[in-house]
């Protein structure tokens, strides 16, 4: 049975407005269960040989800018056992498995690196968790970070207690996620370029938008260009694809 306080918990989470209110919620929940820093991505464009564009990733942390820079913006997560670990499974991970491979003598030098700039940062003892996927090109999946000085062996035993409860928040976080909208820097769209879109995803032809909207066909045309260099596609189709992924269209103005 569901206590008083998650239910509470998972209420707040369902209710929030915004990405930001909704992660800036989940921090504090997870800093009561003793993981003070966590990494939260997402992408839509995986492949067999990469995860996509780094810039179109759904990416929160409330890590430092001298962990992010390094990990993120220098590409170390590539090599990262746990980011590989997570791309091969679904559900939760204890980081004493990293401690487990290297006494087996299975990791190598890439995956050494990254884990010797986690020990600087001071990334030691956690637990990573891989949502479950409906489509191949697409990958979800948080890092939870205990505070620094504590022990793996300890937050297992944390975990052996309320990990059904912090997988169920960390599974609301995810799928409320999906229903905000998240727009990466540079990649957001004013409100003609929308509406123009969303016109286009409806099937209206070019005439017909611009009799829609009052506006001429070069202006149109004006609109939906800057859309996709907006949001750094080819063509309209990609547009109103990316632009929906990111659930910019059809959304209610507050």
């Amino acid at each position: 049975m569901i206590s008083p306080a998650t239910r509470r918990h998972l209420l707040d989470l369902t209710n929030a407005a915004s990405v930001e209110d909704l992660w800036a919620m989940h921090i504090g929940l997870m800093a009561d269960y003793g993981f003070d820093r966590l990494l939260y991505g997402f992408t839509r464009y995986r492949t067999e040989r990469s995860l996509g564009d780094p810039d179109d990733f759904v990416l929160l942390t409330n890590h430092t800018s001298a962990y992010t820079d390094v990990f993120v913006g220098q590409g170390l997560y590539r090599n990262a056992p746990m980011v590989n670990w997570a791309l091969e499974n679904e559900g939760a991970c204890s980081w004493g498995v990293v401690a487990e491979r290297m006494a087996q003598g299975m990791v190598g030098d890439a995956e050494r690196k990254v884990i010797a700039f986690n020990v600087s940062q001071d990334v030691q003892a956690g637990y990573s968790i891989s949502f479950q996927s409906v489509s191949s090109r697409t990958k979800g999946a948080i890092a939870l970070t205990a505070a620094p000085g504590a022990q793996q062996h300890d937050v297992d035993s944390m975990w052996a207690e309320h990990g059904e409860d912090i997988m169920l928040m960390n599974n609301v976080l995810h799928l409320k996620i999906l229903t905000l909208p998240y727009v990466p820097a540079n990649q957001s769209l004013t409100k003609r370029q929308r509406e123009a879109l969303e016109w286009v995803g409806d099937g209206k032809t070019m005439q017909d938008i611009a009799a829609i909207m009052g506006l001429t066909q070069a202006t149109i045309e004006k609109h939906l260009r800057l859309a996709r260099d907006a949001l750094n596609v080819e063509t309209t189709a990609q547009a109103v694809a990316k632009a929906a992924f990111q659930n910019q269209m059809f959304i209610i103005d507050i």
